[in-house]
């Protein structure tokens, strides 16, 4: 399994990389201290996964884990950071981050969620996943009798948030799906009802679907 990993603090960065090459099957193929670097490291070494920390200089980590997945697929990312807060799992799993560890992991359990992650499986923290199951239940839809207009369930959902003045990256973070997929949603829905804007979707939410 060929690992790059990304820490912009030098005694991290090096620290990984000689733990990273005492376990078996793990070879470390490079190391960068910023996103922007991460990312032609990832074109030039086609890692199998990336570990990577958020909080850097000139690229964070969210954003080089968004133009890894979006650029790169087949590489996964598996996110290692100091901060376990709401804001930073949400922001590291939406750019698409298959696992989510805190610097207090251990060698085996780093290894193991590079290898879930180079299977396709995800592996969090156990702070990280309450918060995902946290998130995962907000976003399942307030019961309603019945979806006017053709509208879906999601549908009624985003526009209830709408309604209550989310913006699209506040709506996708609480339902836990993706920026581009919440526009979708708007526009199906917007077509569904005949509005034009947000405010006109807010009134038709207050109106129908309270």
């Amino acid at each position: 399994m060929r690992v790059l990993v990304v820490d912009d603090q030098q005694a991290m960065r090096e620290g990984l990389v000689a733990l990273l090459g005492l376990v078996d099957g793990v070879e470390v193929v490079g190391d960068a201290a910023q996103g922007e670097r991460a990312l032609a490291l990832v074109a030039e070494l086609a890692p199998d996964v990336v570990l990577m920390d958020l909080r850097m200089p000139v690229m964070d980590g969210v954003e080089a884990t968004r133009r890894i997945v979006r650029d790169h697929p087949a590489v996964a990312v598996v996110v290692l950071t100091t901060y376990d807060d709401d804001r930073s799992v949400d922001s590291a799993l939406l750019a698409g981050a298959r696992g989510y560890l805190t610097k207090d992991a251990g060698r085996a359990e780093i290894a193991a969620a590079l290898r879930s992650a180079a299977a396709g499986q995800s592996t969090f923290s156990a702070a990280a996943a309450r918060r995902l199951v946290e998130a995962l239940s907000r976003g399942v839809p307030e019961p309603v009798a019945e979806c006017p207009d053709g509208l879906t369930a999601r549908e009624v959902e985003v526009l209830r948030l709408i309604a209550r003045g989310l913006s699209n990256a506040e709506i996708g973070a609480r339902l836990f799906i993706a920026g581009t997929t919440v526009k979708t949603h708007i526009n199906n829905a917007f077509a569904k009802i005949g509005v034009r804007n947000r405010t006109e979707a807010a009134n038709y939410a207050r109106d129908r679907l309270t």
